[in-house]
């Protein structure tokens, strides 16, 4: 039973980080377009008006009032944090140059799910982890990276917000369930964000792109809501340390995105550290279900 979570953790961990890598590539059409204010309040509120729909359909439980802690810092985290963070960032940064602060997302998530979640991996599992993003960040190293303070640091505070979120989520979702996590996180938030949404609306809209409008849908629907499903799902199954370490291939699948739909060149160097990534997936995942 144990294996078979634990497959089923990799599974759903994986359809997640499909899901996520389309949100910075997705962010970055749409903050072209929308304040970033106003985009991260109006993501979480149509997620939230779903998430609401949702709990009221199935109807769920509320939440314990013991529950309600991790909630909010879920809901810091990656309703608000890491939105609001990330496309602020994407003013200043390019896609590219995020790729430096992705690659260091599953070594921070293993930090607090060892912090929040009380896992205990090996040093083994470290070394593959820290190796895994080594190889992303030296290969986002190797493309050039222009200098952008603001950028940098809005996008670190945002890696680590995104981090905690995912762990404590984690851990909350062996309790509560996986879409029930992400969901009343969205809908502890919407008393907040939809007002702010209200509030923050462009006088004109006229001027936003379709491609804006469906960079916003995108990031609503699957990036803030679909996504969490299979991820919480797959942390809670997989453990947040080892199942983590699948954030590694985000930035590859993000380009891969991109030479797709925007016509973007993938290099050769791009898919040699494709394979290394995978193999220190590979790993990680072998010791950290091993404890070596």
């Amino acid at each position: 039973m144990e294996t078979k979570n634990t497959t089923s953790g990799w599974i759903n961990g994986f359809i997640g980080v499909l899901i996520f890598s389309g949100s910075l590539p997705a962010t970055r059409v749409a903050v072209l377009a929308l304040p970033p204010f106003f985009l991260t309040v109006a993501r979480a509120s149509i997620a939230g008006l779903l998430a609401l729909c949702f709990l009221w359909i199935f109807r769920e439980k509320r939440p314990a009032g013991k529950q309600l802690f991790s909630l909010a810092v879920v809901a810091l985290g990656v309703v608000a944090g890491f939105p609001l963070l990330s496309a602020l960032a994407l003013q200043h940064i390019t896609s590219a140059h995020s790729i430096v602060f992705l690659g260091m997302l599953p070594l921070t998530t293993a930090i607090f799910g060892v912090i929040r979640g009380g896992e205990r991996p090996g040093p083994v599992f470290w070394i593959f982890s820290a190796t895994g993003s080594l190889l992303v960040i030296a290969y986002a190293v190797a493309q050039g990276l222009s200098v952008a303070p603001a950028g940098n640091i809005y996008m670190l505070l945002a890696i680590i917000l995104c981090a905690l979120g995912y762990a404590e989520g984690a851990r909350l979702s062996k309790a509560l369930g996986g879409w029930q996590v992400i969901s009343w996180a969205l809908v502890l938030s919407l008393p907040f964000m939809a007002p702010l949404a209200f509030f923050l609306l462009p006088s004109s809209l006229a001027a936003v792109s379709v491609s804006a409008w469906i960079g916003l849908a995108y990031v609503s629907l699957f990036s803030m809501f679909i996504g969490f499903i299979f991820w919480y799902r797959g942390l809670a199954q997989g453990g947040i340390a080892a199942v983590g370490q699948l954030q590694l291939l985000q930035p590859f699948f993000g380009l891969a995105l991109a030479a797709t739909l925007l016509g973007e060149q993938v290099s050769i160097g791009m898919l040699g550290i494709t394979l290394g990534v995978i193999l220190c997936v590979a790993g990680s995942k072998k010791f950290a279900a091993s404890g070596t």
